[in-house]
């Protein structure tokens, strides 16, 4: 139940997404127990057996140092669904989810969910993944914050598993794989890119491109873009507050100089703005992890959490961790250092 808006806007976000669950589907609200049972008597759904609230008598604030808040804080909400997410002792009505979702403190989720959920066979460090929606399409950016200080064999396997995310999610074809530098030359970039374009370009399961620039990311050279999860972490918020930004300052100076322009356009303006909207995108999954994690942006609003349960849906029914499983049995990856 953690985040920016929590504890109402996440129940109500998971409330809304009832409708995309199968009868035989248990929605699992985990937390203050108090507070989610106000909610859901709010919303009249007090005897929907679909849902179970499973509650915690902790918080994992965003400020709490990740490592340390798990171990000091074992009856947290994040503690449990990763528990619950990688089946591991827990008692009481709910020993297992099929999907983890959370908004709260994304170190805090990353940690537990390698500790309790653990990885995919072959995988040596899961990945936040994201969808970047950009003129030319739809671009696939990993890591964005799991990872802050990787090896080139964890980029190189980024590569493999966001391809295959990029394959199955979003429909492109043998998607084209970038990694993040800071030019297109093979002689730029810090030893990290160079080792990981090494391995990259001669691996035959992966549809290497080279290196990408920043604004690459929007001119359609990749469909998958690589980086380390503090780069990636920056570049995600320098474009949520870019095009935020922008949107604004159009609607400001159209309105300034013609209001009745302006509300001619202003369909249109909002109907762009929808299609770069992270909250319309919900969460991004933790590629690597042995089960389904999604992590939410902390500032999460109730449409955020409907979007993030609608793809966590998908991503099942996609069968995506398998088909990372298969991308990385074929690699040689799986075989290198696992530190």
């Amino acid at each position: 139940m953690g985040g920016d808006n929590a504890p109402d806007a996440i129940i109500d976000g998971a409330l809304d997404a009832l409708e995309l669950l199968d009868s035989a589907d248990q929605l699992v609200l985990v937390g203050d127990k108090a507070i989610i049972e106000d909610v859901i008597a709010e919303r009249g759904l007090q005897g929907d057996s679909r849902v179970v609230i499973d509650p915690t008598t902790q918080v994992i604030e965003m400020s709490d140092p990740p490592v340390t808040a798990i171990r000091t804080k074992p009856d947290s909400s994040i503690v449990r669904i990763a528990k619950l997410g990688g089946r591991r002792g827990v008692s009481g009505d709910v020993d297992h989810c099929e999907v983890v979702i959370s908004a709260g403190n994304t170190g805090a989720m990353v940690a537990a969910a390698q500790m309790s959920m653990r990885r995919l066979p072959g995988v040596h460090r899961p990945g936040i993944a994201i969808v970047m929606p950009t003129f030319h399409g739809p671009v696939v950016l990993c890591d964005v914050g799991a990872n802050p200080e990787p090896r080139a064999t964890h980029l190189h396997q980024y590569g493999l598993m966001a391809a295959g995310y990029a394959e199955k999610m979003i429909g492109i074809d043998n998607p084209r794989v970038a990694l993040l530098s800071i030019g297109s030359e093979e002689a730029k970039g810090n030893t990290l890119v160079k080792e990981a374009s090494a391995t990259m370009k001669v691996d035959p399961n992966i549809n290497y491109v080279g290196f990408a620039e920043g604004r690459d990311l929007f001119d359609g050279k990749a469909d998958v873009v690589i980086c380390e999860g503090f780069t990636g972490n920056v570049v995600l918020k320098l474009a949520e507050g870019l095009s935020a930004g922008l949107f604004k300052t159009i609607a400001a100076e159209i309105f300034e100089h013609d209001p009745e322009l302006a509300a001619r356009f202003e369909p249109v303006v909002k109907s762009i703005y929808k299609k770069h909207d992270y909250h319309e995108y919900g969460g991004a999954p933790l590629l690597g992890a042995n089960g389904i994690c999604m992590i939410c942006h902390g500032s999460s609003e109730a449409r955020s959490i409907y979007a993030a349960i609608r793809t966590s849906i998908r991503f099942a029914q996609q069968q995506v961790n398998q088909g990372i499983v298969d991308a990385l049995a074929k690699s040689q990856t799986a075989d290198e250092g696992a530190a």
